[in-house]
């Protein structure tokens, strides 16, 4: 396998990687995740069977699978209380999210280091959490004006599976490792989204993406999911049984939702594309981040709108050209070549206009 490359002293990453299984050990992992044999666990649960159509059927051992006992009424209760028990348990979300920090800020540095290198950050991901990532990766350039290349996502099913369940693609764990194969390169980070921690898809091309030399992270709602041994960082978020049995498409998604969120904003901010608090590698596609642009140059220097108008209109759109300009007093000239010194930093162009 070709040698991973760690993060640099920026990153400040020291994670270390498990053992790499390779698809045989990822198909290991999902059995043991999510459709654990009665002599392995001891549970009850019946090996993995076909129905009476011949497909494959396979019961899964995950906390989203079991009944929650706070919904266990539901159906009896009124309308006001079956919104007050899905909103009781969704605050639990963020408290759930919170225990992961450590696990978040270390795929964070990889992303950053995979970045700044030239290389990508991938999301393979099934249903609801296939979808999440295929939203994420898609604000990412009208928010931040991210190259198209940075964020990759993918979801199994392709573009047909974000509006319609596409039968059985996310059990296609030889199509998820193909899929890796052929995209992935060594210095890659991939993320795969799986509720359970066991979804053979997103398993399949967590094993191809490590066989390509890439770091992988899996993102879950399982803190015991066994693919854990196999990537480089696992964040298992636990939010527990679904108000409704197995719907993770509620407290299981949302907490997907805040850790993508954070996970590339965050990324994005370590990346230079946040200034203060504030938004300056946005692209104005409408009026209102148009009019937005002209609200930040102001927030940040404390300038009329007039002067900000035209600081933008001299750097032809270009706001973080205009920001380093009003805040140096430099020209739109000077403000870019030391944006192109600084690697496109704000702060780091200020330091060399005032050096």
């Amino acid at each position: 396998m070709p040698a991973t490359q760690r993060p640099d002293s920026d990153a400040g990453s020291s994670y270390q990687r498990p053992d790499a299984t390779g698809p045989a050990g990822a198909a290991e992992a999902t059995e043991q995740a999510g459709a654990r044999r009665p002599t392995e666990a001891g549970d009850g649960e019946p090996a993995p069977g076909r129905d009476h159509g011949g497909r494959s059927v396979v019961r899964v051992a995950a906390p989203t699978e079991r009944r929650n006992p706070r919904s266990m009424d539901l159906d009896l209760m009124s309308t006001r209380e079956v919104l007050r028990v899905i909103n009781e348990d969704d605050r639990r979300v963020p408290a759930a999210v919170a225990n992961v920090l450590d696990e978040l800020a270390v795929a964070v540095d990889l992303a950053v280091t995979a970045l700044r290198a030239g290389h990508r950050v991938h999301y393979f991901g099934a249903g609801t959490s296939g979808r999440l990532g295929v939203l994420d990766a898609a604000e990412l350039a009208p928010t931040f004006n991210a190259p198209d290349r940075w964020f990759c996502a993918h979801l199994a099913g392709g573009p047909a599976a974000m509006l319609r369940a596409v039968e059985d693609a996310e059990d296609d764990e030889a199509g998820g490792a193909a899929e890796a194969r052929e995209c992935v390169q060594a210095g890659d980070l991939v993320v795969g989204l799986a509720a359970s921690g066991r979804t053979p898809y997103v398993l399949g091309a967590l094993a191809g993406a490590t066989e390509m030399g890439a770091d992988t992270v899996l993102l879950c709602a399982n803190p015991q999911a066994a693919a854990a041994r196999s990537v480089t960082v696992f964040i298992g978020v636990d939010t527990g049984p679904e108000v409704v049995t197995g719907s993770t498409r509620m407290k299981a998604a949302t907490a997907q939702k805040l850790v993508l969120n954070a996970f590339s904003t965050a990324a994005m901010v370590r990346l230079g594309r946040v200034y203060s608090n504030l938004m300056i590698d946005m692209v104005a596609t409408n009026a209102k981040l148009r009019g937005r642009m002209i609200s930040i140059l102001m927030e940040a220097t404390g300038c009329a709108e007039d002067v900000a108008q035209r600081a933008l209109t001299e750097a032809n759109g270009d706001l973080k050209a205009a920001l380093v300009s009003l805040l140096s007093g430099v020209a739109i000239a000077d403000a870019r070549a030391a944006l192109d010194r600084s690697a496109n930093q704000v702060r780091g162009a200020i330091a060399l206009l005032a050096g």
